[in-house]
């Protein structure tokens, strides 16, 4: 199984929200018994919560259900996961300081995939928390699980 981590600051917006379309996108391409995610935050503030609510509105305009809960990152998720893949810079940072040297994780920036290949202008998922800006943060939460499931299909020939 291939295991895909997203991370944000407190697992209720982004993180959750990428999860959920990832894997939208995983089940439809019938690859959801060789692909799992999860979704963690850097910091514990919201550990038990459900999402967002702005997230969860827009996960169901779009008909993706998710049910998960908060929780924090931990430094077994770097060993358990495949890629770890952060929402912005300072969360990219978070997940560093928690890597060993046999961290086994391809530790990235999740819009990278899609950045690299000019399909986002950005390179960092803004958080919705401040700005409530959900509808923009799903186009690019979509336009990078596409990117990479692309880039995970590829790497391991599926």
């Amino acid at each position: 199984m291939i295991g895909v981590l997203f991370v944000c600051l407190g697992n209720i917006c982004r993180s959750p929200m990428a999860e959920g379309v990832f894997a939208h996108l995983v089940k439809e391409a019938g690859l959801d018994n060789v692909i799992y995610t999860d979704s963690a935050g850097t910091g514990g503030w919201h550990v038990g919560e459900s999402p967002h609510s702005g997230t969860q509105r827009v996960l169901r305009e779009h008909g993706i259900a998710y049910h998960g809960r908060a929780r924090q990152l931990t430094a077994s998720d770097l060993s358990e996961f495949n890629y770890v893949l952060a929402m912005d810079r300072s969360n990219l940072s978070g997940i560093r300081r928690l890597a060993r040297k046999d961290t086994r994780a391809e530790i990235a920036l999740f819009l990278s995939y899609a950045y690299n290949k000019g399909l986002a202008d950005v390179e960092e998922v803004p958080d919705p928390y401040y700005d409530g800006r959900f509808n923009y943060v799903y186009e690019l939460v979509h336009t990078g699980s596409q990117a990479l499931l692309d880039h995970i299909r590829q790497a391991h020939n599926l």
